[in-house]
């Protein structure tokens, strides 16, 4: 039987997708992850919340980054828009 899909996967996956200088944009993690899920009475932005909390943990466990504008960000302090992408070599 399958797992069920988990935001922190879907966000990884998307990410190994992303060819640089491209970075995942949050609002595509939160999309793919309710299409992947199926649960259609939840609208998509329901899940942007959940999308950074993980996308911090994640971070902070080194297997993505959080970038503000193009650059690394402080998983801990960082505000406003941001992309998620793999860590630079």
């Amino acid at each position: 039987m399958d797992e069920p899909p988990t935001i922190a996967g879907v966000i990884l996956e998307l990410c190994e997708k992303a060819v640089p200088p491209d970075f995942v944009d949050p609002a595509d993690a939160a999309q793919a992850f309710a299409k992947a899920t199926g649960r259609l009475s939840v609208p998509w932005q329901g899940y942007l919340d959940r999308v950074r909390e993980t996308a911090v943990v994640l971070a902070r466990e080194g297997k993505i980054t959080i970038y503000r504008r193009g650059e690394p960000a402080d998983p801990d302090t960082f505000k406003g828009p941001y992309k998620l992408g793999l860590p630079k070599a």
